[in-house]
């Protein structure tokens, strides 16, 4: 390396770097969001028995109309701006899909997962939300950043996974898988569909694992690849899910594919904070 071509390799170090403590402040803001899944005190597990949910206004259940409440003479929720009070039945809910309902400064998540009914109130003053801190990571490194090209499959296949709670099993439609190569030698993950369409999303564990990282699995967003199927896989980028932050979070597990055998040393670590049920 000549001298002049010191300062420009150094300028594209720091300007990648920034780029990236960019994106991560904007990443942790939202985990910290007061009403996100940091603020979450507890998950109900709904059945045909009605109960009492504790931090819950009313009594609730499910069955085939879905999710039911009943409040009582002095209870009401709002959802939408409209106001709930005696019986609300409300509808089969979509697996992965939800409503929310507030209760003052409670919101409460009404949702399925699983293949079962959940509630989950989140508070914007639950201590745990309070106390962090914020997620270690391995500084970025370009190094850790991957070519590869994504291969769909002949039509999209159901993918069974695990979950961070027990005994409950997730099923994606993964449209093929992600092939790249690192450290001259090549991987291939199974890939479900991403956040927005076109793009993707991979669960992956690897060397680091249950080390410096979260046990369980991590993620990495991936944006659509080009016509070719060309994509880039930006490690650096790869985040804890709710699972590594509280015992609230029915985050799905890698599949048995996505367990790399290389150690990921990019990205976010194990954090240092936790909330238990």
């Amino acid at each position: 390396m000549t001298t002049t071509d010191a300062p420009a390799t150094t300028l594209d170090q720091t300007a990648f770097a920034l780029e990236w403590e960019d994106w991560h402040r904007a990443h942790e803001a939202r985990r910290a969001d007061p009403e996100g899944l940091l603020a979450v005190t507890a998950v109900h597990w709904l059945d045909q028995t009605p109960r009492r949910l504790d931090g819950v206004p009313g009594v609730w259940s499910t069955g085939d109309d879905g999710p039911v409440v009943e409040l009582s003479a002095d209870e009401e929720l709002e959802q939408d701006g409209v106001r709930i009070i005696h019986r609300h039945a409300f509808g089969p809910i979509a697996e992965r899909a939800g409503v929310t309902v507030r209760s003052g400064d409670v919101v409460i998540e009404v949702a399925r997962r699983g293949g079962q009914d959940i509630v989950r109130p989140r508070d914007p003053a639950h201590p745990y939300l309070a106390r962090f801190r914020g997620t270690p990571t391995y500084a970025p490194d370009p190094r850790w950043v991957a070519h590869g090209r994504f291969r769909p499959f002949g039509s999209p296949r159901e993918v069974t996974v695990g979950s961070a709670a027990e005994g409950l099993q997730h099923v994606y439609a993964a449209p093929g898988e992600v092939e790249f190569e690192l450290g001259g030698e090549v991987f291939r993950l199974i890939a479900f569909n991403g956040h927005a369409p076109g793009t993707l999303t991979v669960l992956f564990t690897d060397a680091t694992s249950g080390l410096t990282t979260y046990a369980a699995n991590r993620s990495l967003d991936i944006a659509a690849p080009d016509a070719a199927g060309a994509l880039t896989l930006d490690f650096n980028r790869a985040v804890n899910l709710p699972c590594a932050y509280t015992d609230h979070a029915t985050c799905p597990l890698p599949p048995a594919e996505n367990r790399l055998t290389v150690g990921i040393e990019a990205g976010e670590q194990t954090p240092l904070q936790r909330h238990r049920a």
